[in-house]
């Protein structure tokens, strides 16, 4: 990966306690940004703790157990971000309920939930942190940026084609809605100095979430092949870098991004434009 420097820079990431997040947290710190990660398990939030000792990155990341659906919980982590580091950069919005929570069993073969087969908390749940926790983080750090002319704001959300396959509900609508309000986010911020982006893996990831090897042959084969975490960490690191500018309204597949380029050229390559429709229209 081409080197960035993001000293003195400061980002939240939430859902950082495991997978893309905490990948994506740890090579954010690499490059030498101060790091919030918040999570909502007890044992992620000791696991990061741990290897931050273990990295001597103390003094400059910071783990908060937060069930981010509530609005205390997503206030405290700003407010304790700003405070530990008198400074705010970024928000990376990457926490979210997945396949694995709305449906264990949703890539074994020959079955799927349907959407009317799931409970009404489990589409509560899921439309409460991946999208309207997501908004609510993003609507406590704006202002911040804003009085200070310059931030960056980077959701995760998935590949479109992921969001409408069958059994996809309410994940798909959540991750849509997600697309929807960056390109509302864009038109809100013009010329704020605030840009808006979205990130995503290009394909299942490799995470934690599928614990078998069978769901893991399925899930590759469903959504587009297994891209490993840390293929996320050049594309996060450029984005909240001050090289990528005033590249706003922008969606990155992680998996195109070729590390060993000038992440410029690469970001000019693979960017498209915010938007959910997959062909023009005829």
């Amino acid at each position: 990966m081409v080197n960035l420097s993001l000293t003195g820079k400061t980002v939240i990431v939430t859902g950082g306690g495991r997978g893309l997040g905490r990948t994506m947290a740890f090579g954010l710190a690499r490059e030498g940004a101060n790091v919030c990660i918040a999570a909502n398990i007890q044992d992620d939030i000791l696991s990061v703790e741990q290897e931050v000792k273990e990295l001597n990155y103390e003094g400059r990341f910071i783990a908060l157990l937060a069930d981010i659906r509530f609005p205390d919980a997503c206030r405290e982590i700003v407010d304790t971000t700003i405070s530990t580091f008198s400074s705010l950069f970024g928000l990376v919005n990457n926490a979210g309920l997945t396949f694995t929570y709305i449906a264990p069993h949703r890539y074994r073969r020959g079955y799927s939930e349907k959407f009317f087969e799931l409970s009404d908390d489990v589409v509560q749940n899921v439309m409460d942190t991946n999208f309207v926790a997501a908004d609510r983080m993003a609507r406590l750090v704006t202002p911040h940026l804003i009085r200070q002319g310059d931030g960056r704001l980077v959701n995760v959300t998935t590949r479109i084609e992921t969001m409408t396959m069958p059994g996809a509900s309410p994940y798909g609508p959540s991750k849509a809605a997600l697309e929807n309000a960056s390109e509302v986010w864009v038109k809100d911020l013009e010329d704020t100095g605030v840009t808006v982006n979205i990130l995503n893996p290009g394909g299942a990831a490799n995470t934690e979430g599928f614990e078998i090897s069978e769901d893991r042959a399925i899930a590759s084969e469903a959504v587009g092949g297994m891209v490993e975490p840390y293929k996320m960490v050049a594309p996060i690191c450029w984005l909240v870098s001050d090289d990528s500018g005033n590249t706003t309204g922008m969606r990155y597949d992680a998996s195109n991004w070729d590390e060993s380029l000038p992440p410029d050229d690469v970001a000019l390559r693979v960017g498209r434009p915010l938007g959910l429709t997959l062909k023009p229209l005829e």
